[in-house]
């Protein structure tokens, strides 16, 4: 859409709207601080206690807050060193110093294609300057935040003490002696988080801050910071190599609807002991710094939380449960940010008009040390444009309305920048004991950065909100996102808000205020699996909230309703579930394509024949052994289900707009669209699924367990050579328990081996499925799962951790929890009380130290 035209849409809704579109942002008073809890150690004195139960769980113990991070800090870096010393490394825009500016592949011992990812990366985290605002920030932050920031720091620090004095050893292979693993600080640390927060949102745009050029030539270039003639060929491949970067830039693809989570509350009405029930399943990468670790983490009297945590959290449980609670997380549909399309001033494009008057554009000189070879490091500097409220983009010309011209620019405002309230929002969280304490954690807070939050408590309370930080835009721009078909459609094209920067009913300066957030209690239920907010609990459909966090009446994701038939039909005769058939849900492997189209799919089988199918001109398929594995399938993509993979080929293929002829009714929105078509597509479908399945070698009627398998890598990046079959379905075939052969998600240098895909019979692309000669390699899913009851006796849970504790092939529990999984035994019950730990201690460590 043209910049005058959206002009044309603001100034219409304007006359009606200006008057209500000062900000709605609320005046947030801090909590009084709860100084029972102490923060930090007393007298300086550090001291932890870590039981290690089987699977390598950590039980940390602590009087204070500092002390439980400093064990945490410590057993995280003995299990996933290599992880979060990358990660420090990435935050603080270090790749290229040690690893020079590209990629660099471990196998080979050179960098890989002249990707040109490190220094994009590098500068671009410059460019969101979390460094300077960590810096700033740290002072500022609660007492509580700085103990734990303090105790992880020391731990982490502590280790690497511990291993160049020989205490530890079997060091990550991978890491072991490098010189980009070294001590942190805190201002480290505090980088490092706030290089989380904006992972669903300015992280995406760093190669287009990157390549920002105002002046429309090359001044997006780095430079040696001196003039160095032995640099100046490494230099100038460097440019050409960006500058053919440059011209293939595109805007980042949103988020994936196969890559997310399933997360349940039940309430009263829907378990047997009519107390509060939790169902746990977010769907993470198995490798890099987005993995989970699980811990038990006490300070008695205080906190007493079992559950799972991303790598780097200082102590605190992000899913799990203690005595009286507990919650999961799924990733929202809401936005985090807004691109601004700037209305630049006639003649100047360093300057751009808001409410009628000129404002600057920027410029600021950063630098970066980069790894030139032969053990030279030298400084480069770019110049890195902005505006007061964030970095300038560069928009790729080839996608409309995208371009930079005489007339327009863009910029990028994250309202998670920054995001100071992580570490006291979970701990809040952890410290809760009842839901006026939980609820009134996301009113004192706005710290969780992308998630929606399903709770329920031994109370029979079960609970939703959307409390991810989201752009607290005027309420005349939410009508306007609502109603405006220019913007919607502007949306649509770009697959993220774009909104007009000239004027202020379009700005924001904080997160929406928590009375104006999606938020749902019930007693029977809540639930997502990364629908929107809308389709929480249909009884009770949430509405007319800001389109920023997600569309309300739309079709459900066929996973969605598998859980929601989950939810209806597999507790029993009573209708509510027991703690045995709620723990059966993870691990089922239902999938509701299949359940929905299959018997009318055989019908049409029957009627085919031996009849071969036409695919595409030259191109034909008999179905008979086809249709044959299909009516073998057990109901479940479980190892030993024949026609698994077949259905996996097929559901990839399966298009329900025009495969389903009864269309999505949103008054039946768990049951529709639905009805196979019966013009001949779904065995058309169905016989190139078959022709893929057979051309990457494998029998229609294989079992999913022969095609589907984990094989982890070795620390340089080679194959185990030990491979794993692998249960479990696919967010297309509309299952639960998800996985996929994306990488996506691994942002670290680790290497990962990779296994050639196989292309499709028809269009040549590769498949999206992943499938590969070797099957289905799979690398992202079902991660820490579990559920909890609470009994008269306490909590009760199972889980387990797919992908096992450690990334360290020297420890025991490298891969032990992938196994138990690949077994298809299921969960594993969780450790909890006193009686539990001793029956399963392993080990046991005292830590120590004196600030």
């Amino acid at each position: 859409m043209e910049f005058n035209k959206l002009k044309l849409a603001i100034g219409v809704a304007m006359a009606s709207f200006l008057a209500g579109c000062g900000s709605d942002s609320e005046t947030v008073i801090p909590p009084e601080p709860d100084t029972s809890l102490k923060a930090f150690a007393p007298d300086g004195k550090l001291q932890a206690t870590v039981r290690r139960t089987t699977y390598g769980v950590p039980h940390i113990q602590a009087d204070n807050l500092e002390s439980l991070a400093f064990g945490s800090g410590y057993v995280q870096a003995q299990d996933n060193l290599c992880i979060l010393a990358d990660g420090f490394v990435k935050a603080n825009s270090q790749r290229s110093q040690f690893f020079g500016p590209h990629t660099f592949d471990f196998v080979a011992g050179v960098p890989a294609a002249e990707d040109n990812a490190n220094i994009i990366s590098d500068f671009g985290y410059k460019a969101l300057k979390i460094r300077e605002l960590a810096e700033a920030k740290l002072p500022e932050m609660t007492e509580n935040s700085r103990a734990m920031i303090s105790g992880f720091v020391q731990g982490y620090n502590q280790y690497l003490a511990d291993v160049e004095s020989g205490k530890e050893s079997g060091v990550e292979p991978f890491c072991a002696g490098q010189a980009w693993v070294q001590p942190i600080t805190e201002v480290d640390y505090l980088t490092y988080v706030f290089s989380i927060t904006v992972l669903p949102g300015a992280a995406n745009f760093l190669d287009l801050i990157f390549f920002a050029n105002p002046g429309d030539g090359d001044e997006y270039l780095p430079r040696p910071a001196q003039s160095q003639q032995q640099v100046a060929a490494f230099s100038n491949k460097l440019d050409k190599g960006l500058q053919t970067a440059m011209a293939n830039i595109s805007t980042p693809e949103p988020n994936h609807r196969d890559l997310g989570s399933n997360g349940w509350g039940l309430g009263s009405d829907k378990t047997e002991n009519g107390k509060g029930m939790v169902l746990g399943n977010p769907h993470f990468p198995h490798t890099g710094n987005l993995r989970f670790w699980q811990s038990h983490t006490t300070i008695p009297g205080h906190i007493n939380m079992m559950g799972g945590s991303l790598v780097g959290m200082p102590g605190l449980v992000n899913i799990g449960f203690n005595e009286n609670l507990g919650w999961t997380h799924t990733f929202s549909t809401a936005e985090h940010f807004v691109v601004y399309q700037l209305e630049l001033t006639s003649g100047d494009r360093m300057q751009y008009l808001f409410d009628g008057a000129p404002k600057p554009i920027k410029s600021e000189t950063v630098t970066v040390n980069v790894n030139v070879g032969g053990g030279q490091i030298v400084p480069f500097e770019k110049d890195i444009f902005f505006t007061d409220k964030g970095p300038i983009l560069e928009a790729p010309p080839a996608l409309a309305p995208f371009g930079w011209d005489d007339g327009q620019a863009f910029m990028i405002q994250d309202v998670n920048m920054a995001n100071m309230d992580p570490l006291d929002h979970w701990l809040a969280m952890n410290r809760a004991s009842n839901l006026e304490e939980f609820q009134q954690t996301f009113v004192d807070y706005d710290g969780l950065i992308f998630n929606n939050t399903m709770y329920a408590d031994k109370e029979g309370n079960a609970f939703y909100i959307d409390d991810s930080a989201v752009p607290g835009l005027s309420e005349a721009a939410v009508v306007l996102l609502r109603t405006s078909p220019e913007l919607r459609a502007l949306r649509e094209q770009a697959g993220f808000t774009v909104l007009a920067g000239n004027s202020s009913l379009f700005a924001f300066d904080g997160a929406t205020p928590h009375e104006l957030i999606p938020q749902l209690l019930r007693s029977d239920f809540v639930q997502n699996s990364n629908d929107s907010f809308w389709s929480t609990n249909l009884n009770e459909p949430l509405e007319y909230f800001s389109p920023m966090y997600g569309e309300e009446r739309g079709q459900l994701s066929m996973r969605t309703r598998m859980g929601l038939k989950m939810m209806e039909d597999a507790a029993g005769s009573d209708g509510k579930f027991s703690f045995d058939e709620l723990s059966a849900m993870l691990t089922n492997n239902r999938a509701y394509l299949p359940e929905l189209v299959l018997t009318d799919l055989l019908v049409q089988c029957d009627a085919q024949g031996s009849e071969p199918v036409v695919v595409a001109d030259g191109l034909s398929k008999d179905l008979s052994a086809a249709c044959a594995a299909l009516s073998s399938w057990n109901g479940k993509q479980n190892n030993d289900s024949v026609g698994g993979a077949l259905i996996r080929e097929f559901a990839h293929l399966f298009n329900e707009e025009t495969m389903l002829t009864v269309p999505f009714d949103p008054e039946q929105a768990a049951t529709t669209p639905n009805t196979l078509a019966t013009d001949g597509s779904a065995l058309k479908a169905l016989a190139q699924a078959t022709l893929n399945l057979e051309k990457a070698g494998f029998d229609v009627d294989a079992p999913l367990g022969t095609v589907q398998f984990v094989e982890r890598s070795l620390p340089n990046g080679l194959p185990s050579g030990q491979k794993l079959p692998w249960p479990g379905t696919h967010h297309v075939e509309g299952g639960f328990n998800v996985f996929s052969t994306r990488l996506s998600g691994d942002d670290t240098l680790m290497p990962q081996h990779t296994y050639p895909g196989i292309t499709d019979v028809v269009s040549d692309k590769e498949l999206a499925s992943g499938l590969t000669a070797e099957g289905y390699p799979i690398r992202y899913g079902s991660s820490w799962m579990f559920v909890v009851s609470f009994t008269d006796d306490g909590p009760k849970a199972n889980g387990i951790l797919t992908y096992s504790q450690t990334n360290n092939i020297l420890r025991p529990e490298f891969a032990d929890q992938t196994a138990l999984y690949s077994s298809g035994t299921g969960l594993r019950p969780l450790l909890y009380t006193e009686d539990e730990i001793t029956s399963g201690l392993v080990s046991t460590l005292e830590l120590s130290k004196q600030k």
